[in-house]
Parts: C-alpha cells; structure tokens; sequence
C-alpha cells in the first residue's frame, strides 16, 4: 500500500530530484521551515540528544553532528559544529563521518541523526569514533527502528532506500550516495543481530542504551519528505496520542536511539 501510494505523498518541492545532489538537501531546507510539526520533530530530536549527552557522558570535548543534512541542531545548540558529507551553507563544515578533521581524543559526542544507515562503511565509522572520542565521550545515533511496523514500513517508504536485515556484512554491497542504495537495517544489524562481533571488535566502545520511540509523529508530519497528512494545529493530540501509546514503542516504534560511549583506556 505504502509503494502504491508513495508518488501522491511525494512532497512536491523534492519530487524528481536527485537524492544524493545538493539540490534535494537545500530542498529538505525549505520543507522543514515551512513545517512547524516537522520542526517539532527536529527539535524533540535534538533535546533529546542532548539530554542523554549529559547523562550517559563526560568529557570537556568538543560536540558534533555529522549528517546534519537541512537540520538546524546548530542553531538551537550552538556550541554543536555541525557537518555533512554535501558543502550546505546552512552548515559549518563538509566531511565523512568515517574520517573527521578533530585530533586524537578531542571530541566528547557526536550526534547522528538519521545518518548512521547512510555510512557505506559503519566500521570505519566506528574507528573513527574510536580515534576521535576522549574516554567517557560518545555517540548517540537515531535510527530507524526494527520493531514489526518499522520493518514493514521501512521496506516500501523510501524508492532510494531499503530495509534489509538479512544482509550478510556490514560494509554496503554497492556503491551508495549520501541518499540512494542504504539499508536502513543498518543498525539493527551492527548493535543486535551482530551484538557479538561488535563487542569483540570495538572493546573501546560501549553500547549503554537503545531505546524504541517516536512513531505517530514522524509519519504523520510527513517528515521532509512527504506531505503532511495531519493539520498543524492537531499536533498537541498527535503528541499526547504518542504518549499514551509508548508503551507499545517496542512493537509500534519508528525510531530508535542508540547510546555508545568511549571507555576508558585499561
């Protein structure tokens, strides 16, 4: 159904362009500030980033995000150096998350949102995380989620992307786009399906949460994506609606964060 109705909920300002150009990114910037639900949903995001940053981590470090995209993390934390792999001028810098400009344990956290499933290498990734993070920093990651709606919907939602858990390795099996070809299983493979070969060869790394959330919000609004099937004015009940169903994130989640954070050296 999601396949069959995805050229109607196209939202029009990115239709037919191309996802991994510039253009569909600048045009991602005019969806969300034309969007408060959207902006809602972006802002959730980033506060709560930024609220298990200070419970789960420490560290004098500098914060980053990569993937930051048409975000706007930047402009509500200011002391977060935004980037993405594309030069936006909304943004502060342009670089791959599996190799950043930052010395040898400088950094205290690294926020990515929506950008993990997009990295063509996810272990270069992490050693990069590894090389960059000073001990009791981290990385917290929001991600789609594997729960059965999540799997279901993740399949059809996007014509650029897909959901494939069964994948064999990590590393992309094609060559990918800062968009186009990603799985976004990614996460579900690295942190559960291959919890053990993550923890043997990232001993440096903690996974210290993952928790399902946000569902009714991140489809309803449309995201910058689609079009926006719920009034604006109707997002205080889409909101309280969300709460009164958490208790079901596990099976009806779209999201989900991940914590990891740098341990100590023995």
């Amino acid at each position: 159904m999601l396949g069959f109705l995805r050229p109607w909920l196209i939202d029009p300002r990115v239709r037919n362009l191309d996802v991994d150009s510039p253009e569909f990114s600048l045009a991602h910037r005019q969806v969300l500030l034309a969007k408060p639900l959207v902006q809602q949903l972006f802002l959730d995001f980033y506060r709560r980033c930024r609220a298990l940053d200070e419970r789960h981590l420490t560290g004098a470090g500098i914060r980053v995000e990569i993937g930051s995209g048409s975000g706007f993390m930047g402009e509500h934390f200011p002391d977060v150096i935004t980037s993405d792999v594309k030069p936006l001028p909304f943004l502060r810098l342009a670089c791959r998350g599996e190799r950043m400009p930052f010395r040898d344990a400088s950094v205290r956290t690294v926020y990515a949102i929506n950008t993990f499933h997009h990295l063509p290498s996810p272990a270069a990734f992490l050693r990069e995380l590894v090389r960059i993070l000073e001990p009791g920093g981290g990385a917290i990651l929001i991600e789609p989620w594997h729960g059965p709606l999540a799997r279901r919907m993740f399949r059809s939602l996007h014509a650029s992307e897909g959901f494939d858990e069964s994948a064999a390795g990590w590393d992309a099996a094609e060559p990918t786009g800062p968009f186009s070809r990603a799985n976004q299983a990614l996460s579900y493979i690295v942190f559960t399906r291959d919890r053990a070969r993550f923890d043997a060869e990232f001993p440096q790394l903690s996974l210290v949460l993952d928790e399902p959330h946000t569902h009714l919000r991140y489809f309803l609004s449309g995201g910058v994506n689609f079009r926006q099937l719920v009034p604006t004015v109707a997002g205080p009940l889409v909101v309280l609606a969300e709460r009164m169903l958490s208790p079901l994130d596990r099976w009806i989640a779209l999201q989900h964060t991940l914590v990891l954070r740098r341990n100590p050296a023995p």
